[in-house]
Parts: structure tokens; sequence; C-alpha cells
């Protein structure tokens, strides 16, 4: 397939003057590079790393145009190729902003295609010890970084600003993850280990950083969130509230606890949850979820795809595109799931996969699915208080796919949860 001509570049501005870099503690670690790539959140473009051709340790950044007709990459190398730990990013201009570390600095760029070179417009370095890319923001046209430290963890707007890197938050406790948590580049969830616990925590960027409590499902769990669909308030999340490290959903604002289905639930396997289907408003078990699931080393491991959804009964695994940007996909308003790979015959292509929908209405109660009895639990139900969800019963078994269990009169067979916009968040709506 012939690549389409590459798209006229954007005329370059002078760069403003880079700010002198803060200082901090200057002990660099950067994180490594993961297989996959970067997806703008509206899947009009993608960014990686690939290899040249012919070096194998020799790397550089590649642009993927993922709206138009065909899919198309276009390679943006520079003067000389890239370290592993390189991070790239894809803004909805269609540049590429990548994250280089230069000695004690963490330098950022914005690269274009300019025919047959590379156009580059350098933004200024944060220099401090770890730092690492968030992902790709809602509105596209900013991007941010978290800098995490033992006792406090800074968040910085890296591209998007007016004079460079912009210092926007500190958060006590070391913070990892980052998900965006509605349509804006607003509230931000963060993982915060703090006081030997780990709980996901919304960190409001235009209040200069406030600080709301999000997950606490057991006082001495572990909670991380993992995704979150802004459309319906779905949330994915990994938690070991019910005695072992488990995932789980739930739904911001809703009228029903955290759950973890005894699907989801691979024995030997690692599952992880990597794109939601958006459109869902006010149906959040509808919403299609993409699952990789990853075998055991000692087996040879290897990755596959799931495809689930809350009001299913069970994970549907099918064997990924050869060539599988590991870990990485999106999916469309209809239900079709997007999977970006990459071979010698077709370095640039895009799987699609029609996942048909799961009906919820008629869907009974399942006992994994019960909350837990208000009286022996003193957690507070999401619908009360967003900030915090209760973990329910992990106990029921999961009865045979051929026999429906009978209907739980506790609990309705289908609710009308509270969209994540409009839901309030720490006591305050999220537009307020």
């Amino acid at each position: 397939m012939t690549a389409p001509p590459a798209p006229t570049a954007p005329p370059e501005q002078p760069a403003p003057p880079a700010p002198p870099p803060v200082r901090a503690r200057i002990r660099v670690r950067t994180p490594a590079r993961t297989a996959g790539c970067t997806i703008t959140t509206d899947g009009s473009y993608a960014a990686r790393l690939a290899r040249a051709a012919g070096a194998p340790d020799s790397w550089y950044p590649e642009r993927w145009t993922l709206g138009s007709a065909e899919p198309f990459a276009v390679p943006l190398p520079g003067n000389q190729p890239e370290e592993p730990s390189t991070e790239v990013l894809p803004m909805a201009d269609g540049r590429v902003l990548v994250h280089r570390v230069v000695g004690e600095r963490h330098v950022f760029t914005l690269l274009y295609p300019t025919g047959p070179g590379t156009g580059e417009v350098p933004l200024g370095a944060v220099e401090c010890g770890e730092l690492t890319l968030l992902p790709p923001a809602p509105g596209g046209t900013r991007a941010y970084a978290l800098a995490p430290g033992a006792r406090s963890s800074d968040v910085w707007l890296v591209a998007g600003g007016a004079f460079g890197p912009e210092h926007l938050a500190a958060v006590p406790g070391r913070c990892s993850g980052g998900v965006w948590l509605d349509g804006t580049d607003r509230l931000l969830a963060l993982d915060r280990e703090l006081d030997g616990r780990t709980k996901t925590v919304a960190v409001d960027l235009e209040r200069d950083g406030e600080v709301s409590p999000l997950l606490q499902i057991a006082e001495d769990s572990d909670d991380r969130l993992l995704l979150a669909d802004a459309g319906s308030g779905l949330l994915l999340l990994r938690s070991d509230a019910p005695g072992d490290d488990r995932l789980g959903w739930g739904v911001l604002g809703g009228t029903r606890p955290v759950r973890f289905p005894e699907s989801l639930r691979l024995p030997d396997l690692t599952v992880t949850p990597f794109a939601t289907q958006p459109g869902q408003v006010l149906t959040p078990e509808a919403c299609g979820v993409a699952l990789r699931i990853d075998g055991p080393a000692a087996g040879g491991g290897g990755s596959w795809l799931g495809l689930w959804r809350p009001a299913a009964r069970q994970v549907q695994q099918v064997a990924a595109p050869a060539g599988w940007l590991t870990g990485s996909g999106w999916w469309t308003r209809d239900g079709e799931l997007c999977l970006p790979y990459a071979t010698g015959a077709a370095p640039c292509g895009v799987a699609r996969m029609t996942v048909p929908p799961t009906p919820t209405a008629a869907e009974p109660a399942r006992p994994e699915d019960a909350p837990h009895d208000a009286s022996h639990d003193a957690s507070h139900d999401v619908s009360h208080d967003p900030s915090r969800a209760t973990a329910p019963d992990a106990d029921g078994d999961l009865p045979h796919p051929s026999q429906p269990p009978p209907p739980d009169p506790r609990m309705p067979a289908a609710t009308r949860p509270v969209p994540l916009q409009q839901a309030p968040l720490g006591g305050r709506t999220a537009g307020s």
C-alpha cells in the first residue's frame, strides 16, 4: 500500500525562550519503554517508537494518521537515534510530543513532518528525578507529566502552555497511574501511596491541584483506578478489598456499589483493561471493555485479547491480529474495536472487530454482584458519596451460563446511573 503524501506542515513558529529548569533531587530514573503505541482520545492520531530498518537498536518516532480512509505512518527521525526510554505522545493537531532525558533534565519537543525532514519546536525542560508523560488529555491540545517523589508528586503541563513547562500541582504522597475523569483537562485521577496504602484520588487542576478522595473501598485495601469512561461514568479498577487482587467495576455517582465479577478472574493470567466504548451515556453496563491478557512467563507468555461488558457473564477471549501493538486500541461508538498492528507486509494497519451489544434490561442480578449487608459494612454507596465505594461479597459463585440464576429481589435488573459529568465529586459538581 502506497502511503498518501504527508500533510502540509504547519508554519513553524518561533519558539519562546525556554524557562530555566526547576531543580529538584538529581537522581534520574526513566520509565522503561512499553510495547504498543499511544492514541489520541478521539482516535485520529497515534505515535510510537519504531525500529529503523536494518538497525534493531536504532529507534525513531513515528506518527500514525488514523482518521483517514486508510491509515498511514510518517517517520519523524531526528538528528540522532532515540533512546529506548524516550516517550512519545500524539497531539490533536498531528504533531508528536517527545520526552527525552538529557543529562539531568527532562526535555520536551514537538515534532512534525516537513516533507523530507522533521520540524522541531523545543518546549523547554524540567529538572527533576523521575518523570513520565500522562495519558493523552481529552482536549488534545495540551500534554501533562507526572513527577513522583517519596513525599510529594508534581503534575506538570509540558505542552500547550504559554511559556514552556508549567508546574500545576503538588500532591502529597507518591503518585502513579493517571486517568482523566471528565471530557476536559480538569479532573485527573492518580493512585497515591500514603501511609503504607494506595488509594485513588482526584486532582482538580483548575483549583490549584485540590485533592479529593475517589476510591476508598476498605480502610486496609489498596485501590487503583485503571480506566474511566467520561460519558457513562464507568470505572475499571483493581483492588485487594475482596481478599486478593481483583479487577472490579463501578459507576461514579451511581446507585450500586463496586463489584468484582468472577468472570474477570482468569487463573494464572494477567488481565489489564486498555479501552472502553464511548457513547454509552446512562448505560455503563453496556460499555464494551477491551482487555489485554498475558499468559504466564513460565508457559511461554504471549498476549491476546479479551472482550467484556459489565452486563456479560464471561470474557470472550480472541486471538490478537498479527503484529498487534500490544495493549493499544480504541472503540468506536458503534461497538467496533480498532487494533493497530505493524508487520513486514503491512507496516501500518488497523484491524477492526465488531462486538455485538449485550442486552442489559432483562439481565438478572448475579450473586457476585450482591452488595454487602449495610449492617456488616460501614463503607458508603457511590450514590451517597461518589468519592467512596463499597466492596461486595466476593464469595458467590458464578452460575453456569446455561442455567440462569433466579432474580435477586434486593436489586433491580437495570439501574439508571448518574453520568460522570453530572456526578458530585468530593461534595461539589465537576463543573463548579
